[in-house]
Order: structure tokens, then sequence, then C-alpha cells
């Protein structure tokens, strides 16, 4: 089954409906996009490429993501969007990693995107959107929709692991059906007469709720500033019925404090998706307070993606109302389809109370990494993919997530691996040794902090570390502050504790007298 039937479906029965808005004004109805998706993919086709080929899609959000997507998907084809926000060589190393053949950027992007693909061996036909290889691509002759097995792979989620060295999740067309539908059946039923507005990457989350979306032939509706803000969308709530949209923690503690969504008509607004992060409790009673029942929180990764275990509204509300903030800060239940185990160093299931590493299995669940068969053997157990969390499920089955298997620093709803970061900060040649871990902020959840060590007689200036980071990875990850260490704390084994780092980062922040991190994993 090819996920492009999804959009023709909803074509034919709702050919006039809106399908991809700018603000007030559709860009496409249904039919029109049906049409438009037909012929991109009969220009790529053109290309000559095979079936199975990589489109690489490094692109802002904008109204020809979805397009591109799904004509991707009906020439048959695989495609592999990546965050704008990374470095240029961070997108070409995930380029020449899938061995890409075209890749689509935005403007905004592909001036510095061009310098670094053209560094690599087998650079890819670099097309940016409404240029004119682009034109010529929208004219092609349509062609019908590729007959693809269900098991195909269809979108590589790039995740980089504990090693920085960013991996390929191979999603399939059943996998990402499997998480289209979950949401009809966790979330919300939908029809032509809702909307999803993206304020997250299309990239991400919110273009995978796309997929959810479509079939039932809402309008994907894109604020024309291209990004966060709160005037714009409290316009837009006040001017479209059944508003949906995605926000990470951080965003929706903004919401929350404004004035102007104090004032924005809730008769309109349907449902906020909350995920990528963990949660303040307060954060969760203030939302609550402003908006009602109508906020959603989600637990799910790039290897199972949107799809582990969720509040629902009602459970959120009702959590709230009862003070059990245990449970309003955990990560839910199960979502349907999906089995979650909490299992032992062995992989076998433990009881209920008991913390270990979270396990899943189902439809939704990755096929494995891309060309990379010892981290694929290594991310399934017997019970399914391991996800690195630990977490332990209370008796009606919500799962609390307790620490982290890996080092992830989470800040902003944004993933920042800190080896990646160390790797990056080793080669100054006066930093001796690094670690970089998490520390808690009220506002992006965590900060990214440098331990560093210098080499004898030494001095480092925090200028020269940030102009190496802003050389080689993307702003987000680079640390926000620096601290000077004679040596790092260290186990019997030579290991770095990094566990000692964090603790007095922590304590640091409930001395200066910020709420304790609720249901925060450190």
């Amino acid at each position: 089954m090819n996920l492009a039937i999804l959009l023709h479906t909803a074509s034919r029965a709702h050919p006039t409906r809106p399908a991809i808005s700018l603000g007030d004004e559709p860009l496409y109805l249904y039919g029109a996009l049906s049409r438009h998706v037909a012929q991109l993919a009969g220009g790529l086709r053109g290309f000559g490429l095979e079936p199975g080929t990589r489109i690489a899609l490094v692109m802002s959000n904008g109204p020809e993501y979805l397009p591109l997507l799904f004509a991707t998907w009906h020439a048959g084809l695989v495609a592999a969007p990546m965050n704008a926000k990374l470095h240029p060589r961070e997108h070409a190393f995930m380029i020449e990693h899938c061995r890409a053949a075209i890749c689509f950027a935005t403007p905004d992007l592909a001036e510095s995107l061009a310098g670094a693909l053209a560094a690599l061996p087998r650079p890819p036909h670099l097309i940016v959107i409404g240029g004119a290889d682009y034109r010529v691509l929208a004219a092609a002759e349509p062609i019908a929709m590729a007959e693809t097995e269900a098991g195909a792979p269809a979108w590589l989620f790039y995740t980089s692991g504990t090693t920085g060295r960013p991996k390929g999740a191979v999603l399939s067309h059943r996998n990402l059906l499997a998480m289209a539908l979950a949401y009809h059946a966790d979330v919300d039923w939908l029809d032509e007469r809702d909307c999803l507005i993206h304020l997250a990457a299309q990239s991400h989350a919110s273009g995978l709720f796309s997929l959810s979306h479509i079939p039932r032939a809402s309008n994907q509706i894109l604020p024309p500033s291209g990004g966060f803000d709160i005037d714009e969308l409290a316009a837009l709530i006040d001017r479209h019925e059944k508003v949906s949209f995605f926000v990470p923690p951080t965003l929706l503690r903004r919401l929350s404090a404004s004035e102007r969504m104090a004032r924005v008509n809730l008769a309109h607004l349907k449902t906020i998706l909350c995920g990528a992060a963990p949660i303040y409790a307060g954060d969760l009673k203030d939302a609550l307070a402003r908006f009602g029942p109508r906020v959603w929180n989600g637990y799910g990764q790039g290897e199972s993606p949107c799809t582990i275990t969720a509040m629902s509204k009602a459970m959120v509300a009702e959590a709230a109302s009862s003070g059990d903030e245990e449970r309003l800060v955990s990560v839910g239940i199960a979502r349907t389809g999906v089995e979650v185990h909490v299992c032992d160093d062995a992989g076998r299931a433990l009881p209920q109370g008991e913390i270990g590493e979270i396990v899943v299995r189902g439809d939704v669940v990755m096929r494995g990494y891309l060309d990379d068969a010892a981290a694929t053997r290594a991310a399934f157990g017997p019970l399914g993919l391991r996800t690195g969390d630990l977490g332990c499920f209370d008796q009606a089955g919500c799962l609390s997530l307790k620490d982290r298997a890996k080092d992830l620093i989470i800040s902003g709803g944004a993933n920042i691996y800190p080896r990646e970061v160390e790797a990056v900060l080793l080669d100054h040649p006066d930093v001796a040794e690094v670690a970089v871990v998490g520390a808690p902020d009220p506002d992006w959840g965590e900060r990214v902090v440098a331990f560093v060590v210098a080499r004898p007689g030494a001095v480092i200036e925090d200028s020269a570390l940030d102009r190496l980071c802003l050389e080689r990875i993307a702003r987000f990850k680079r640390p926000k502050a620096y601290r000077r260490l004679e040596a790092l704390p260290k186990n019997a084994y030579g290991k770095v504790i990094k566990m000692e780092l964090r603790e007095q980062l922590i304590d640091e922040f409930h001395q200066h007298g910020s709420t304790t991190i609720t249901g925060k994993i450190v």
C-alpha cells in the first residue's frame, strides 16, 4: 500500500475543500493538490530514478513541503526530511549517508547547503523551491501512483545516537499508516472541517501529524510569519474552527502566559498536541486553566514516530482536577495497537512499579537503521524496540519516565546529543577533556552546559569555543555555559560520572528558588 492513497482518497471525496493554506488564503484545494502531486511525481520519475531512490527534503516550513512529500511516495520513492535548523555540514553528511539522488531546499537554505554538497563525492541534484528547475518539475505530465508494498521504506527519520553519528530510522508505509490511524483512535476523530496549524517543523512531529489529518481532508495551515507568533496564532484560531496544533512544552508555557491567548475564541480551539520533551505539572495546570480540557500529551521517538504512550485530553484534565501530580506528568497509557513493556537488562518484562528500560512493539516501530546492521541489532530486544528510556508502570498502566539510559538533552523540544557536542569541543587544541550535560532551565526545559578541562597552562576563552561550535554544528546545540574543572569526576573504570555534574547543576537550580522540575528526566 502506498501512503499517497491517503491524499488521493481525500481529494476524490472533497476536491473543493482547502488542503493547504497560508494563513487565511487557501493555496491548494484537495483536488488541485492531488493533481499537483501527480505532476511533481511525473517530474521526479522523469529523472530516471529507480523505485526506492531517496529524496532529501531540506526545507523550512512552507506550502511545498507536503506536496513534495506525497509526490515522493506517489512516484514510488523514499523521502528523507531533515531538520532545517541543522548545520549544512550535518545536512551533507545525512544526504551522503542515504545516497539521495535529489535534494529539495527552500531558498533560505539553498546557498549554504550548495557549498556543503559541492564537497561530497556524489552530490545530489539540488533543486530550489520556486526556482527554474522546480517550475519545470511541477509542469511535468502527471503519472499514476506507483505500486508499493506496505513494508517498503517511505521516510528516513534521522536521529543521532549517543555516538553523535546520525542514524537513519527506516519507516515504512505500514509504520506511518499505523501512526496515522492511531491518532484517530487516541487523539481525535477528524473531518474536512478540521484544521492543523503548523507552528513546529514539518520535518518532524507537526508534519507527521499531517498524515492523520490529510485523509480526512483537513486544512493544513501555515502561519504567514513562518514561525511561532502568538498574536498571529490567536488570530488564526479566531478565524478558523476545529483548530489543532503541536507545540513542545516550552511553547505551551508561553501560550498559557499570554494575555492575547486569554482572549482567544476557545470554541474554535480543539486540541493542543504537546510532546517532544517532559513537561512540568505546573505547566499543564496553567494550560488547563487557560484553555480548558484541550491539552493532549504524548510520548514517542523517531524510531516509533509520535506513538508509544499518551495522556488523552480527558486523562490530563482528570489528573489535574484530582490533584494526582504523578499521574499528571506521566506519559500515559500505551497507544492503540502498540505493546509497551518495562524490561530488565536481559529484556524480560518487569512487574508494575519496577523501573527498567521501555521497550515497544507494534506496526508503528521502524524496520531498522539504514545500512547499520549492528545498530539495528542493538536496538531490538526479545520484546521489541529498546527505547533507551527508563520508566515504570503504575497500577492503571500509566507510564512514568524516570531517567534516560542515554544522555540525551532536550532543550526547547529539540534533541541534543552530548557526544556530538563533545566531539566538536575536543577539536580545540587546548581542550584536554570535556563532558556535556543538561542543566534544568525554567524556560527551555534544559540548557546545554559543557564542563571543560584545559591542557596544562592553557587558557581557553568561551568565545573561542563558541566559534568552534558555530562552525561545526547547529546553533541550538551550542553550550549556553562553560564550566572549568581541573579534572572530570570518574569511576574506577575511568568512565566520566556525568550524574555528579548534573546533580551539581540541579542543586544550583534549586538553591536559586526555582520550582522543582516535576517529571523531568535528569
